[in-house]
Order: C-alpha cells, then sequence, then structure tokens
C-alpha cells in the first residue's frame, strides 16, 4: 500500500491529529510518510517510503528550533546550561513523553511483527516518530511554520524542565560563584533529620565563612543540598556579600 492510498484511508485520523499540532497541511503525503514505521514499508514492498528520513531532518529542525526559542528565552543562561537544557528536551525519552501527549502511536502503520510486539508505546519508536512528524511540518511550511509548531508544543515544558536544571545545577554554580569571587568553597551541614528511616525528611544549611547562605529540605541530602544552594544563590543575586 503506498502513502497516496494511506492517505485517502486515513484522512480523517491525519485531520485530527493536525488539530492536536495545530498545524493545516498542503500536502498530508508528508504528515502520512511521518507515520510510516520502515517495518510496515518493508511488509508493503514500498522500500524508502517510511519515515527514516523525514525523522533524519526533524531531529536537526527540533535542535535549532529548541536552541533558538532557549537562546532568546534565556539571555543570563550560559552555553553549557542552554545545551544541557536543549538536551533534555529533544533526548529521547522526552520526546516519547511528547509522543504520547499527541497520542502517536494510535496513527503509526506498523509491521504485524511490530505491531504485535507492543511497537505502538515503544520510545525509541515513538520518539523517531515525532522528529519525523516535525520534519513533515518543516518540509511543507518551512522554518516559520515549524517554529510556531514547536513553541507551542514545547513553551508549557520549557519552564519546568529549566527549573529542574537550575535546581540540579544549583551545588556547581554556587561553588563556582563563591571561588570566582572569594577564593573559597561553601560548606553544608544537617541541621535535621526527621521521620522514619523509608521516609526520611533532611534539613540542610548551605554555610560559608561561618554564615548560613541558605537551607533547603527533602527526601534525601543530595536533592536538600540541591535546595540549600539553590536558595543561597538567589539570595546571592539578591545581595552582593
Amino acid at each position: 500500500m503506498d502513502i497516496d492510498s494511506l492517505v485517502r484511508i486515513n484522512k480523517e485520523q491525519l485531520g485530527i491529529l493536525e488539530k492536536a499540532l495545530g498545524y493545516r497541511f498542503t500536502d498530508l503525503r508528508l504528515l502520512q510518510k511521518a507515520l510510516v514505521h520502515s517495518s510496515f514499508a518493508f511488509e508493503q514492498g514500498q522500500g524508502g517510503q517510511d519515515n527514516e528520513n523525514l525523522e533524519f531532518i526533524g531531529d536537526a529542525v527540533l535542535d535549532l528550533v529548541i536552541g533558538h526559542i532557549l537562546f532568546h528565552r534565556y539571555l543570563q543562561m550560559r552555553e553549557g546550561e542552554l545545551t544541557r537544557l536543549r538536551s533534555s528536551l529533544v533526548n529521547e525519552q522526552y520526546l516519547a513523553k511528547m509522543a504520547r501527549s499527541l497520542e502517536l502511536g494510535d496513527y503509526l502503520a506498523l509491521g504485524k511483527g511490530e505491531d504485535a510486539s507492543h511497537g505502538r508505546s515503544k520510545s525509541s519508536i515513538l520518539s523517531c516518530a515525532y522528529e519525523a512528524v516535525i520534519g513533515a511540518v518543516f518540509e511543507d511550511g518551512g522554518y516559520l511554520a515549524v517554529s510556531e509548531v514547536v513553541e507551542r508544543l514545547f513553551l508549557p515544558e520549557i519552564e519546568g524542565k529549566r527549573e529542574e536544571l537550575l535546581l540540579a545545577d544549583a551545588k556547581s554554580r554556587l561553588q563556582e560563584a563563591l571561588q570566582e569571587k572569594y577564593n573559597e568553597a561553601p560548606t553544608y551541614r544537617v541541621d535535621a533529620e526527621e521521620g522514619p528511616s523509608h521516609q526520611k525528611v533532611f534539613t540542610i544549611a548551605v554555610c560559608f565563612r561561618e554564615q548560613v547562605i541558605g537551607t533547603g529540605q527533602a527526601g534525601s541530602k543530595k536533592e536538600a543540598e540541591q535546595r540549600a544552594a539553590a536558595v543561597a544563590l538567589a539570595s546571592l543575586a539578591e545581595n552582593s556579600m
């Protein structure tokens, strides 16, 4: 079964997916092709009529568009931080999550064997299909169209990922800031340890020159230290030491 036949059969479903994407295709064959897994194309004797080339384009487009969004949205972030934030948004697991939010697995054309082995829920297949769909939007409408689609889909997720990244990097950023300015590093101490052994809550203080500059609470010492460091960084930003 070729792409044109699939479009005729799946036109209604493709229209639903277009609404979810917020984009209307000029050439619906591009969207359909983005949903054709290589296992289906092989079974149908349609070698090369799968989504792999669109996946290749979509991978590059996502890197560019998300990088562009982050560059303009977070002007104060360093290159390394921007790179890590982009990587957290374009890895296989996260793209699979985005694909699931669109129920993309329901639209895929899979070979019988791949379908029987739960291919519609595999992260590897979903993430590749998601990239292929982005590639299809780019091929159909160009950079402006795909940037609007990507921004609409990813913007609600970006701020949460940024906060997650900043929290994870808080200890290293605090140490860098203090060593750069004072050539000294902070220290951490456990102020409290409460609750049963399987559900402890730790209170950690981060100290500098014998003064507490931030405290944090969490279910692990590591996370409590990160939270304390984040508080200290916010304080440093407001008041120069």
